[in-house]
Parts: C-alpha cells; structure tokens; sequence
C-alpha cells in the first residue's frame, strides 16, 4: 500500500501544474510527452520493436541457437522445425542465429550512417540559413546536385567506387542521406534567424558559433531527431539493397540483404531463406517510420 500511495503521490506530482522548480518544469514536460506517445499504439509498437532489435543486438550470442558461422550440409536446407526455427540455409547453417546476429549488422550501420549524417546536415543547413549571401548558395547548390540524384542510385554508385565492405556502404548511405537533413536545419534556421532572442545576442557581441550552438540548433533539434529517426527506415533499406547486390557486409558475415540474395535461387524449394530475413527488414524498417511519426507528434509543436 505504501508503494501504492508513493506512486500515485508521483504521478500527482509530475502532472501538476504548480512549477515550484525548474526540476519540476522538466518532469512535468516529459511525462506529459511520454502519456502522449504511449497513448499511440502504432508508435508505442514501433518502439517495441527497435527495443528488440537493440536487445538481439546487444546479446546476440544469448539469444542465438546455433553459430552463425557453423556449417553441417548433412542439414542443408532442412524446413523450420523446432531445431532449427528458421531452417537452415545451403550450407546447413541456422537461419534464426543469422538473423540476430544480423540485428548486429543492421543497427551498427543504422547508427553510424545516422552519427555521421546528424552533424553534416547540422553544419551545412545552419551555417546556409544563418550566414545567407554566397555561402547559402554553394551550400544548397551542392545539396541540390545530390538531392538531383535518387539516394538508392547514388548509393550504388558510391559503393560501386569505394569497393564491398560495411565500412564502405557506411559512407556511401550517409552520402546520401545528409542532403534532405541539410535542407530541414536550413528552412528552420531561417524561421529563427531574425529572432529577437538571436538579434539581441548579436547585439552583445556573440560569435557566429556561439549563436549557432547556444540558440540555432536547439531550435532544430527536435525536428532533426524526428527526421533522422524516419531516416533510419530508409538507410535500412539502402542497407539491405547494398547487401543483396554484394557490396555491402561481406559473406560469411550475417546480414539480412545478403541473406536474401543467397536464398533467391532456392526460392522454390526453401522460400524461408528468402522470407525470413525480408520480413525481418520490413518490419524493422515500418517500426522506425511508426517511431518518427510518434516521436513528430510529441517533439512537434505543429502536431500537438
């Protein structure tokens, strides 16, 4: 009873009005946006599941049955059974252990491609709609000649230039993918530019950085993140396309594109070689766009 009335005292507490502290204020905003972002089925789902990829990621030598690497062509092709719950590949390998250990794969190149986009879209948007003049024009003249291209195509042209490997694919995706973030930090840093708050730091002397750190990108955080997280559906895909056409991780290495690649001329016969991890990348793919658009209904003010 006494944890039961602690509780609730809490929960009171964080949804009072009565902001006695800054503290206070924080709480009471977080938990708001968290009772409005769990009250959204699609998005509280979508959440579910990258907390799942994340959890097969991380502990992936628990969750897997088998070795991912280990071959038995005794069992070559064998149908899902409780041995083996995805069946085995051409090499008598375990599906099912590919596949998380392909979780690994797919979330490492998911979060570099995003650290490396975030900060080149950040600098190359901001510093666009915050100086103007010459500086904006070579800045989006450059972005338009990558957003001239579709990001699947340049990717595969990137990739094709750089060679196979993860490594690779990593630079060739994030190529792709800073263009549109650039584009988003530059329209928001023109509806801020001519603030008061960011005409009165100029006023007192603030450098350019300064402004751009201490004011501009707070601004733009939230509709970053949003963007960056519906982002991660499509650098998965790219992933994957990589991946089937051989120039992205690298066979023995697990991973889900390259998965399907090898099972297509067994698809008649052994249809999970191929289903399997497909499904598998649609499923993570729709829960990123399910958690963005939770996400732009909480950070979003526009969407409130």
């Amino acid at each position: 009873m006494t944890m039961i009335h602690k509780n609730e005292g809490l929960r009171a507490w964080l949804l009072s009005d009565d902001f006695s502290s800054p503290r206070h204020a924080r709480a009471h905003k977080a938990y708001v946006s968290w009772l409005r972002f769990s009250s959204n089925p699609l998005a509280f789902g979508g959440l579910l599941v990258v907390v799942l990829l994340i959890l097969a990621a991380s502990f992936a030598p628990i969750f897997a049955t088998h070795d991912p690497l280990a071959q038995d062509f005794a069992k070559a092709l064998q149908p899902p059974s409780l041995g083996n719950l995805f069946g085995t590949d051409e090499l008598g390998r375990d599906v099912y252990s590919r596949l998380v250990y392909g979780a690994r794969t797919t979330l490492y190149i998911t979060i570099l491609v995003t650290v490396i986009v975030g900060p080149i879209g950040f600098v190359v948007g901001a510093a666009a709609g915050y100086l103007g003049g010459w500086v904006d024009m070579v800045l989006m003249r450059i972005t338009d000649i990558f957003l001239a291209f579709p990001s699947l195509v340049l990717a595969l042209a990137f990739s094709a230039a750089l060679g196979a490997g993860i490594e690779n694919a990593v630079i060739a995706i994030a190529l792709t993918i800073w263009p549109p973030v650039a584009r988003l930090v530059r329209a928001e840093t023109l509806t801020f530019r001519k603030a008061d708050f960011v005409v009165a730091a100029e006023l007192q002397g603030a450098s350019t950085a300064r402004i751009l750190l201490r004011y501009i990108v707070p601004l733009c955080a939230p509709s970053v993140i949003i963007r960056l997280t519906l982002n991660m559906a499509s650098i998965i895909l790219t992933a994957a396309g990589l991946g089937f056409l051989g120039l992205g991780a690298q066979p023995p290495l697990p991973e889900w594109g390259a998965m399907a690649a090898q099972g297509r001329q067994y698809l008649l016969d052994a249809w999970w070689l191929t289903a399997v991890p497909g499904i598998a990348i649609l499923v993570v793919s729709l829960a990123f766009n399910l958690l963005g658009d939770g996400l732009r209904d909480v950070l979003d003010p526009k969407h409130a």
